[in-house]
This record gives C-alpha cells, sequence and structure tokens, in this order.
C-alpha cells in the first residue's frame, strides 16, 4: 500500500534585493554564500537573487559603443566582463549549491553565463536553479536581450525554458521584459508553473503592474526580484568609468515583491535599499484562484489559438563523422 506524500500548504521565500560587487565575481559569489546564509536564518525555502547578480548587471555602460564604432577602452571592460562571468558548471557554481545545500533551500540566482561548449567568447544572462541538496537543477537563458544588453548577451533557445518540480508546485523563470513576450508567458503556464520568478533590473512603477498582471493572467505566485545598486559601488579603475559621470548617484531603486495569484501583494514592493523580502505563500490560493481563470485550460480556446514551443537546443556547428 503506498503512502501518499504530504499536502504541503505553505512556502516562506526570501528574495534578496541587494547590489552585486560589480565586475568581481569572487567578491560577488562570497557575498551571495552570506545573504544566502541570513536567507536561511529567516526560515526561507526558497530564495530568489536578482538578474545579472554574478557578477553584475553593468547599468550605465555602453562600453563605448556607438553604430560603427567600438573603442579600446570598451573593449578592455568586456574583456574584463568576460573574465568574471561564470561556466556553467564550475567551482562557482559547486559554491553555489554547497549554499543551498547549507540553507536547505531552493536557491535561484542571476549570472553571466559563460558559454563552455564553443568559442568560450560568448555570455548569456541565465538564471539557475538549485535544490536543496546542492545539486544543479537547470537553467534558464534569456531569450531576447534588451536594447543595447544584445551588444553584451547572447540569445537564449527553448531548450532553457526550464520549470522545477518541487514540493511547494512548479517553478521557474521569465528574467526581466521577457516577461513582456506573451507566447514566452504562455508557454510558462503550459507547463504548470505555480511559482513564477521574474528576476529583473526594471525598477520602474509600471513594472509592478507587469508583476501583478502575470500573476493575475497565470493565477501564479509571481516573486520580482532586482538589486538596489548606488553609482559609488562601481569601481573606479573601470576604463570607460567616464560613462558614469552624469548618471543618478542611485542606479536602481529596487522594488522587489511577491504578488499573490489573485494579483495582490505578500511582500514589498521595496525601493531604496538592500534587504531581505520575506513572505509566506499560502498554496491553497493557486487552485482555488483557477477556479474562473485557466489560460491554458477551461479559458483557452485550443480551437482558435495554438502555440507551438521549439525546445531543440540550437547549436553553431555540427560535427559529423561523414555524408
Amino acid at each position: 500500500m503506498s503512502v501518499m506524500a504530504e499536502k504541503v500548504e505553505s512556502v516562506r521565500v526570501a528574495v534578496v534585493q541587494a547590489a552585486s560587487v560589480i565586475m568581481d565575481r569572487e567578491a560577488t559569489v562570497e557575498k551571495t554564500v552570506a545573504l544566502t546564509a541570513q536567507a536561511a536564518e529567516k526560515g526561507a525555502d526558497i530564495i530568489v537573487f536578482p538578474e545579472a547578480f554574478i557578477p553584475c548587471y553593468p547599468r550605465g555602460l555602453t562600453f563605448k559603443t556607438s553604430v560603427g564604432s567600438r573603442s579600446a577602452e570598451g573593449r578592455a571592460d568586456w574583456e574584463r566582463y568576460l573574465a568574471n562571468s561564470v561556466p556553467v558548471p564550475s567551482k562557482t557554481t559547486d559554491v553555489l549549491g554547497k549554499a543551498a545545500q547549507k540553507a536547505n533551500a531552493y536557491l535561484s540566482i542571476g549570472v553571466i553565463e559563460r558559454d563552455t561548449e564553443f568559442s568560450r567568447s560568448t555570455v548569456y544572462c541565465t538564471v539557475l536553479f538549485f535544490g536543496p541538496d546542492g545539486k544543479l537543477l537547470g537553467k534558464h537563458r534569456k531569450l531576447k536581450p534588451t536594447a543595447s544588453e544584445r551588444l553584451i548577451w547572447g540569445e537564449g533557445d527553448g531548450s532553457t525554458l526550464t520549470v522545477v518540480d518541487t514540493p511547494y508546485g512548479k517553478m521557474g523563470a521569465m528574467i526581466c521584459w521577457e516577461n513582456y513576450m506573451p507566447l514566452a508567458r504562455a508557454a510558462m503556464y503550459a507547463k504548470g508553473i505555480d511559482l513564477y520568478l521574474a528576476p529583473t533590473a526594471d525598477a520602474r512603477d509600471e513594472w509592478q503592474c507587469t508583476l501583478r498582471h502575470i500573476a493575475v493572467e497565470g493565477r501564479c505566485f509571481v516573486i520580482g526580484c532586482n538589486q538596489f545598486t548606488t553609482k559609488d559601488m562601481y569601481p573606479t579603475d573601470l576604463a570607460c568609468y567616464d560613462e558614469l559621470v552624469s548618471a543618478p548617484e542611485v542606479m536602481c531603486t529596487g522594488g522587489s515583491a511577491i504578488v499573490d495569484p489573485m494579483g495582490k501583494y505578500v511582500a514589498g514592493p521595496v525601493f531604496g535599499k538592500e534587504e531581505i523580502i520575506v513572505g509566506d505563500l499560502d498554496l491553497s490560493l493557486i487552485p482555488k484562484s483557477r477556479f474562473d481563470l485557466d489560460v491554458v485550460g477551461q479559458y483557452s480556446r485550443s480551437d482558435v489559438f495554438r502555440l507551438l514551443v521549439n525546445e531543440e537546443k540550437k547549436v553553431p556547428v555540427e560535427w559529423t563523422s561523414g555524408f
């Protein structure tokens, strides 16, 4: 006779609103480990970090590039960014996994992932998922970098539309303005997402509308996580540091928040400081909220609309022993 698993009724989520140690992978990893431990002390079952936390989201930098022109200074800062990016897997991911294991929590964190399969010179804006046992459970690469992000980041593909099974429901992530891609959201809903992570670099008031809309649309908990960053956190030895002269003192104000499936705030939003934001999520709200709206179930019209998702891994080179 099988024994049914005990139903999990709630989960405590910690959203880490903090700044990277900009352009310094090792120091940022050290900070990550410390913040993960602090979140664990607050009883977190799931710990979420912002977009591009390791080594940084290079807000305000153009790498001295314009249409048709690059510069030696920009190449120098790019080399530094590349050198501090994160191969997956690597010693860095081993350290992050051990931090998750010590915290006995699921850990989601944004990194700049360095390609290790081909040229080793392309980076991706990636979310990594670790389990409480410390294992790397999967990753999601941002499908479409926004605006000038396309200069520095490659594009992900459908092979990393990752959703992780947890005792609290299915958990996945869409990064920043990927969340303005309706078909990408629909794909995540179709994967049955319950805990929708939305790490971002967007601190606008409008972003709060986005978080709440997704929660209501998908009838899922939405966890928005951003950094709080000031100009004095940037290393002054950047080759393009002069680009920051006219930048505001507060580069990113935050706005991290947790929203329930009916669009109500569980915690936050928090602006203007570093903080670990904690929310206790009543998981019964997920099925209750879907009573009248299930956008990939009884509120869909597959006879009129249909979405095709290509999850094939895209590779630039394929090797063969013959034709």
